[in-house]
């Protein structure tokens, strides 16, 4: 029996936890930068520069994607979130093998970064993730809570 009733809007959390990654990624830069240019020096700097770039990118171009699929049905999300993350791996292998010859780029600062990025990020937004349906995506702030009937 279907019922007539509107739904109410869904909302965004892949684009919300993933802009939430980025801010706090701001803050999480500059001491990556710091600490591969007193490892690895200017090359380090450049390649940690690529590698948070590249984790920026990862990371915003997921959220895209899985945002319009979870509007298209369940098995495009699904397919989205599967094929997404092979197709943006694969875009990762491609520019590390582009880079890989570059004089300005220390692959071993690259590969650090990369992953010390990913992880990092990941793992500082977890605490902040609210995994309830009352509050999909964020834990509820505030001032946010005021908002929420």
């Amino acid at each position: 029996m279907a019922t007539d009733l509107p739904l109410s809007p869904t909302p965004a959390v892949e684009r919300e936890l993933v802009l939430d990654m980025v801010k706090r990624g701001v803050w999480f830069a500059p001491v990556i930068l710091l600490v591969a240019t007193v490892i690895w020096g200017p090359q380090g700097t450049a390649s940690a520069a690529v590698a948070i770039a590249l984790v920026t990118l990862n990371l915003l171009l997921a959220a895209a994607g899985l945002s319009w699929a979870a509007k298209v049905s369940p098995m495009a999300l699904m397919a989205v979130s599967l094929g997404g993350f092979a197709l943006r791996m694969g875009l990762l292998c491609v520019v590390l093998l582009v880079l890989r010859n570059e004089p300005w780029v220390n692959m071993v600062a690259l590969g650090i970064s990369l992953v010390v990025t990913h992880l990092g990020l990941l793992f500082w937004e977890l605490q902040y993730v609210s995994a309830s349906l009352a509050y999909p995506g964020l834990k509820p702030t505030a001032d946010k809570e005021a908002v929420v009937p």
